[in-house]
């Protein structure tokens, strides 16, 4: 055999051969794209997750402000009451008003929560 001479591939090898190829690049095309999709759902979720912590810690904030300030309110109350009845009538109003506001508050915070897990879990399109 000379050097001339060329190594002749059947033509169903070669159409077998690109067809392969093809295959393979097609298969490695859906895994790249499979994986930006992940790559972008994963992203998205932690945005919302960042978000919902955001906004709960935001309304514990203002919970936490708006109890501080009505136990100062009550302190000045109590400065300013008569007697030891009025003492106990305030701490009184104010251990029931209170205890409404953690109530209003707490379901409040379980609803953010709740709010806020639900996002995260649900994936977006």
């Amino acid at each position: 055999m000379a050097i001339t001479d060329r190594l002749e591939i059947p033509p169903e090898m070669r159409a077998l051969a690109e067809k392969s190829v093809e295959q393979a690049k097609q298969a490695f095309d859906g895994f790249i794209s499979a994986a930006h999709n992940a790559v972008s759902a994963f992203e998205g979720q932690a945005e919302t997750a960042r978000k919902g912590a955001k906004d709960v810690t935001e309304k514990a904030m203002t919970f936490t402000e708006q109890n501080i300030a009505s136990s100062f309110a009550f302190a000045q109350q109590l400065v300013r009451a008569k007697d030891i009845q009025d003492m106990l009538k305030l701490q009184a109003d104010y251990i029931k008003t209170q205890m409404q506001v953690f109530t209003e508050q707490a379901k409040v915070l379980g609803e953010s929560t709740s709010k806020a897990a639900k996002d995260t879990a649900t994936p977006k399109p």
